[in-house]
């Protein structure tokens, strides 16, 4: 009966994503979707950004083996980038009418500049596309029986096809659906499973410092580290297609500002529900945490939850790993398309970059698909592309909005001095995390950038 019911839901996430396709007349529909989400999906919609295998399956089992000080990064950090994007980017960001993140290096400083940032922009999602095929591959392993590696390539498929039809149409009308699930499901799942247990019985064999949520050390060196695991998505993120790509389908400026921040509380008050199933996990199945912490939550449902529960949590989790999946394969593709394949054409009909779109999806997946049958910590893979885009995107992007002197050569060394140090800092090992060492690099390569003297980069409003 569970496979009967997940298949069926499957077939109505399919359907739904296919029947919003009927939405897509043109480019900015299927990029943007016309730039015409109500606060309702559009608050739904970058809720979803994240809310995936990493919150569900990554982030929780994390939380039981290293308590609060294992999840800093998602869902703080992640929280804490969804409410920055709203006070900080959303309303400028907004106002520019861009399709893509891309674009706005193209207008802010030149084309090279723009080819760069998409380049980097692209690299940086193939991991996070990657663990979210992993996380389909493990749930379709726990509910069918199949093998992961089967069940990351059926996953993977599902998600294509509704996307390469539909773009941001099935990406918000999909997430709109499941985050309703997500929401509805996760409640009543830790609601049954709960009673189990009492909560006292829960943390009294926890260590004393579980919940700690600041280093007991206070050497440098550790404090440094500490700020790393904020800023990784609660930075590094910002700059990303896929976030722009969701703020900025709302319907007006207002809408994007007040669905990012509505969506960033949401996102941390909702997190907290796997964090506790992850607990009672930790407490009722031990040998789980010791085979595979990815499998913690998803163990827990299957060994003592009745079938409707069943249906309900692996209905929320499916529903979020797409929802993530979806807008993740749309986001690079957008921009290579738009931004490294479009100036090659001569000028090129809508009809035609609508498909380069399309095809550009499928160029994505295809290179995830990949990396995910050859990598499984979910974990890893989503840090190490947030990693990527702070030390080489956010200081150009920063610097555009606010600070006038922020000029092309500037933006470029920012860039490339950034992730150079980066991978060099990574190549030979540091105690220091080396994210910070290539954010420093990417700082100072723009501060050099202004020594520099080259045409005025035009002023953004």
């Amino acid at each position: 009966m569970l496979v009967f019911f997940i298949l069926l839901y499957l077939l109505f996430t399919i359907g739904i994503g296919l029947w919003a396709s009927r939405r897509v007349h043109n480019t900015k529909d299927f990029l943007l979707a016309g730039r015409q989400l109500p606060f309702y999906i559009s608050t739904a919609v970058v809720f979803a950004t994240w809310f995936g295998s990493e919150t569900l399956l990554g982030a929780s089992s994390e939380f039981a083996q290293h308590g609060l000080l294992g999840v800093i990064e998602d869902p703080f950090g992640a929280a804490l980038c969804l409410v920055l994007v709203g006070l900080f980017f959303a309303r400028k960001l907004y106002r520019l009418n861009l399709l893509t993140m891309g674009d706005y290096y193209r207008i802010r400083y030149d084309r090279v500049t723009e080819g760069v940032a998409a380049v980097f922009m692209v690299i940086s999602y193939f991991g996070w596309i990657a663990a979210q095929m992993v996380a389909l591959g493990i749930v379709m392993n726990q509910v069918f029986g199949i093998s992961t590696t089967a069940g990351v390539v059926c996953g993977s498929l599902i998600v294509v096809a509704y996307t390469y039809f539909g773009g941001m149409w099935s990406v918000s009308i999909t997430d709109f659906m499941q985050t309703i699930m997500i929401i509805a499901g996760l409640i009543f799942i830790t609601y049954a499973l709960t009673r189990q247990a009492s909560l006292q019985e829960v943390t009294a064999q926890l260590p004393a410092d579980f919940f700690r949520m600041t280093p007991p050390d206070r050497s440098a060196v550790t404090w440094l580290n500490y700020v790393a695991l904020w800023i990784t998505i609660g930075l590094g993120s910002i700059p990303q297609q896929d976030v722009f790509q969701r703020v900025m389908s709302a319907k007006s400026e207002r809408i994007a500002v007040l669905s990012s921040l509505s969506a960033g509380v949401l996102y941390l008050t909702v997190a907290f529900m796997p964090l506790l199933l992850a607990l009672y996990a930790r407490l009722l199945y031990p040998e789980i945490l010791q085979e595979d912490a990815q499998l913690l939550v998803p163990g827990l449902v299957m060994q003592s939850a009745s079938l409707w529960v069943k249906v309900l949590f692996f209905g929320a989790l499916i529903s979020a790993i797409i929802s993530t999946a979806s807008g993740a394969i749309l986001a690079p593709a957008s921009v290579l398309s738009e931004n490294l394949l479009r100036p090659l054409l001569r000028q090129p009909t809508d009809t035609q970059l609508l498909q380069l779109s399309r095809l550009c999806v499928l160029l994505v997946a295809t290179i995830s698909l990949t990396m995910a049958l050859m990598r499984t910590n979910i974990y890893e893979l989503v840090s190490e592309s947030s990693a990527l885009s702070l030390v080489s995107l956010f200081v150009p992007l920063v610097a555009g909005l606010y600070w006038r002197k922020a000029n092309a050569a500037g933006a470029m060394l920012s860039m490339l001095l950034g992730m150079g140090i980066w991978l060099i800092c990574i190549a030979y090992g540091t105690t220091i995390n080396p994210m910070l060492y290539g954010l420093a690099g990417s700082v100072a390569g723009m501060l050099a950038g202004i020594l520099i003297k080259t045409k005025d980069a035009p002023q953004l409003s």
